[in-house]
């Protein structure tokens, strides 16, 4: 036993039955070393039954059930690492016909959650692409006959491509998460979540199948995942070696599973930290919405212009600057126009940011011959694109093609255009259809074997580049369309796809927030819910006025890099940001970079509507946000304050920040909406 306290961990063997118990009161797990499998327990009543671990070799799926003996290899370790402390044990399933099968277990003092790892060993090497982790036909929630707790399962997509949402659906279902999970139960909010925490190798799938309702009949967390959710139209690469180990895998249950996805993303960094930024939200204007393909001169310096004498003086600004950012189509400029472009912003104080697709070609079959930046003709694109095992080019991704992350051509095309970009004097950088890079194929580098492996390895040598060790000043790094996960090579990550101004574009931001939220702060320092239009998209007919606040109080709340989105030398776009950015209420909210927490998560493919935020410096402050998605009717809302985690019964002073009127209200708010309106309300408990 380590310790003394109650959560202290225990380990009993019991040599009768020959059962292994791991616990600390408040996790369980009990190892049977006849017939291989274990169960789980946690203290809000979620178990697994008979839960085996298992991989795919020569052709067939082989799992610990399998295997002619198990047992404990040694004594449990006693350990002291980031995750606190703790024991580490291993048990070993051995078979003289098949490669040895290592569970490893580690469960630490006061935690609701144990990790473990698979390891297949090998006598000579092994070559797998598959693994499960956690493979089981029976999960029990253990409220499974309680009125309005029917256990509600959460897809989290792999990326943000395609439109793609959040989902959370009950049995009957067969749905498949990526990295990580949540099953939780509505009312009382328990929920279990189990997801990967090491992502240097393997893509993660769990998938949950349940027939009948309200019951789930499989549930497996498996790595190897590669289908068309990952993008990959190959399978998944082999992983080579005497031993061949799956990613950490973290399981446990909570009291709330908001506060289970918030622990997963932190138990993420304490395995990779993200990337520092010790500078502010970042907040200024983004081209692709106003202009896109249509980008000049002109509408750049004068947003710059507009901002600088227009709107900043009233306070939309963070740290007395702005960033004033080029997306797509930057080179339709001349390098004069850049250079004169860029020198005006640095005039007006504001600092420039630029994009690119590092890992995405965009030509045609003719381009292909064309020579790669900086290889002095010693490469062209045809050669550095990522191909199949037969050497066949890729199936293109969103029109692009993939660039291998590993060729020495694309290395030196990252030095060539990261020395461009620092030396023109650029602050920050979106980099787009990060996907690509990550996707299975035949890498150049052949130690490097499976897509996120290559990934890692090209995003890692692109961070580098500009690390301000290297470079001298700081350089925000943004994804936009990127796999969640690794997510130690950037600042910030748009939380969905393309997000333009309508209450349906709200909507479909709010859903990534709705089960994204615990990104922010956790793997990735902002989240992004990219450009606030709050008039017009470039390829849009103009919002109206509810709709187009909406927009930005949906990007206030998410975290946040609060960059805008439209051309203001439209007259009422203009009218806008005079009226709604010089709010320093609102403004000063984006400023927390802190993310409001959904109220509700079981609302299928929608968002929710209902938001909160705890002030994080202001004793007795909460933030509520609601939203009204219907464009066509007004709509009231009644939201309970006891459901927004504040005292059911206290006395409150309601401020709408957006309108600076004053109320007071106890037990529940109502709030009334026109058509696409929305609220931020400012909760003071009255003494």
């Amino acid at each position: 036993m380590l310790g003394s306290s109650d959560t202290a961990v225990n380990v009993g063997v019991n040599a009768e039955t020959t059962h292994i118990r791991l616990a600390n009161g408040l996790v369980a797990i009990e190892v049977d070393l006849e017939k291989g499998g274990y169960a789980y327990a946690g203290s809000r009543g979620f178990a697994l039954q008979e839960v085996r671990s298992g991989f795919r070799w020569q052709g067939r799926e082989y799992h610990t059930g399998h295997y002619d003996r198990h047992y404990m290899m040694g004594q449990p370790e006693k350990i002291q690492d980031p995750f606190g402390t703790g024991i580490h044990a291993v048990i070993k399933h051995e078979s003289d016909l098949l490669p040895g099968l290592e569970q490893h277990f580690y469960v630490y003092e006061g935690t609701s959650s144990f990790i473990t790892r698979v390891v297949i060993v090998g006598q000579e090497d092994l070559k797998v692409n598959r693994i499960a982790v956690v493979k089981t036909d029976s999960v029990s929630s253990g409220s499974e006959t309680v009125p309005g707790e029917a256990l509600h399962v959460l897809r989290v997509p792999y990326d943000n491509d395609k439109w793609v949402r959040y989902l959370t659906e009950t049995a009957p279902l067969e749905t498949e998460s990526y990295e990580v999970t949540a099953l939780f139960q509505p009312d009382s909010r328990h929920g279990l979540i189990l997801g990967s925490i090491s992502h240097d190798v393997w893509k993660t799938g769990i998938r949950v199948k349940g027939e009948t309702a309200g019951k789930l009949d499989e549930l497996e967390l498996y790595a190897g995942a590669a289908d068309v959710m990952t993008r990959d139209s190959q399978p998944h690469g082999y992983v080579r070696g005497k031993r061949v180990e799956s990613p950490l895998v973290m399981v446990g249950d909570y009291d709330d599973y908001r506060t289970g996805l918030e622990a997963y993303g932190e138990a993420n960094t304490k395995m990779a930290p993200a990337l520092s930024w010790d500078g502010g939200v970042p907040i200024g204007w983004n081209s692709w919405s106003a202009a896109m393909s249509t980008l000049d001169y002109d509408l750049y310096v004068a947003t710059s212009d507009f901002l600088k004498w227009e709107v900043q003086p009233q306070g939309f600004h963070n740290e007395d600057t702005l960033y004033m950012n080029f997306d797509a189509f930057w080179d339709r400029l001349t390098p004069a126009e850049m250079e004169d472009a860029l020198k005006r912003v640095r005039e007006n104080g504001h600092k420039p940011g630029t994009y690119w697709t590092p890992f995405a070609f965009w030509g045609s079959p003719a381009g292909f011959s064309s020579p790669v930046e900086g290889t002095d003709g010693k490469y062209t694109y045809g050669d550095i694109l990522l191909r199949d095992q037969d050497g066949e080019i890729l199936p293109d991704v969103d029109g692009g093609l993939a660039i291998d992350p590993t060729h020495p051509g694309n290395l030196a095309r990252i030095d060539w255009f990261m020395d461009k970009f620092v030396s023109e004097g650029f602050e920050y950088i979106k980099l787009d259809f990060m996907a690509h890079g990550a996707l299975e194929g035949k890498h150049y580098n052949s130690n490097i074997t499976t897509g996120i492996a290559a990934y890692n390895y090209g995003l890692s040598y692109l961070t580098d580049k500009l690390s301000p060790e290297r470079i001298g000043r700081p350089f925000f790094i943004n994804l936009s369309i990127a796999p969640l996960f690794p997510y130690a090579y950037a600042h910030s990550r748009r939380i969905s796809c393309d997000v333009f101004g309508t209450i349906q574009d709200t909507e479909y931001l709010l859903n990534s927030l709705t089960h994204g939220w615990w990104i922010n702060d956790t793997l990735y320092r902002f989240n992004d819910p990219d450009h606030a239009v709050i008039y017009k998209s470039f390829n849009q007919d103009s919002t109206t006025r509810h709709e187009g606040r909406s927009r930005l109080t949906a990007s206030v709340i998410s975290g946040t890099v609060l960059l805008l989105g439209d051309d203001f030398r439209h007259e009422e776009a203009a009218w806008r940001a005079k009226n709604w950015l010089g709010n320093e209420a609102i403004i000063e909210i984006a400023r927390l970079g802190r993310t409001f927490v959904p109220v509700e998560g079981n609302l299928g493919k929608q968002a929710a509507d209902t938001f909160v935020l705890t002030h994080p410096s202001e004793a007795g402050t909460t933030y509520i946000a609601v939203f009204n998605f219907d464009g066509a009717e007004s709509v009231q809302k009644t939201v309970s304050l006891e459901r927004c985690g504040l005292e059911a019964h206290a006395s409150y002073t309601v401020l709408d920040v957006w309108e600076g009127t004053a109320g007071q209200s106890e037990g529940t708010l109502v709030v009334e909406l026109a058509p696409a309106e929305s609220k931020i309300l400012k909760l003071s408990r009255n003494q």
